[in-house]
């Protein structure tokens, strides 16, 4: 596999957010619970591994992995439910920022654009950015709960809306790899997350090795 080093500056990083930024698996596991205490109809525990693999995913494809035994409108119901209870619970509490998360980002904002592309219900990425109080180090962000797009798709409405001419994005599931494919621009794998991805053009085991991607 060709690994390409990156040698200039990157007019924009793209980040992903959940295995990338930060992590909320205890809060996803705490609002599914919630959810289920609530409604009896809702019968099979969903396991910590199973939010995992639903990390990056389309909501239509986590409501099938949660909610598959439900009648559809049912299923996005409780699913909607559960993901607006963890958006209160991360904009009381946050999630869990990866190691020197915060430090990197305000780093990076000296030689870079930031932005967020991730596949969240509308709210999610707000969520992430007042409780980590981040705002102000990120120009712009896209959900596909806010558009209904892919990630690939948002990606180049990122693109598109800030005139990016050599940006690169930032993932640790394959469903990154693939969006930043459809996007047509580099893909940095975020090893330390939740995914395994074995083609990518740079790799990095924790989010502060990004700043030697620039240099």
């Amino acid at each position: 596999m060709k690994v390409w080093f990156f040698k200039m500056i990157y007019d924009g990083i793209i980040f992903d957010l959940d295995g990338t930024l930060w992590s909320t698996i205890e809060s996803c596991m705490e609002s599914i619970k919630y959810v289920r205490n609530k409604h009896k109809e809702i019968t099979r525990e969903i396991t910590e591994n199973e939010v995992i693999s639903s990390m990056g995913l389309p909501f239509d494809d986590i409501v099938q992995i949660y909610y598959s035994y439900l009648e559809k409108d049912k299923a996005e119901k409780y699913a909607k439910e559960a993901f607006n209870k963890n958006i209160e619970n991360l904009l009381q509490n946050g999630g869990v920022p990866y190691k020197n998360m915060s430090k990197t980002i305000e780093e990076l904002s000296k030689y870079t654009s930031l932005y967020i592309v991730s596949n969240c219900i509308d709210g999610y990425i707000e969520s992430f950015l007042k409780s980590c109080n981040l705002q102000k180090y990120f120009k712009d962000y896209e959900s596909n709960g806010r558009t209904g797009l892919s990630k690939g798709e948002n990606i180049n409405l990122i693109i598109e809306r800030n005139n990016l001419k050599n940006p690169i994005y930032i993932g640790d599931t394959i469903s990154d790899k693939t969006a930043a494919d459809f996007a047509n621009i580099p893909f940095v794998y975020a090893s330390y997350g939740f995914g395994k991805v074995e083609e990518y053009n740079y790799k990095i085991d924790s989010i502060d090795q990004i700043l030697n991607v620039l240099k």
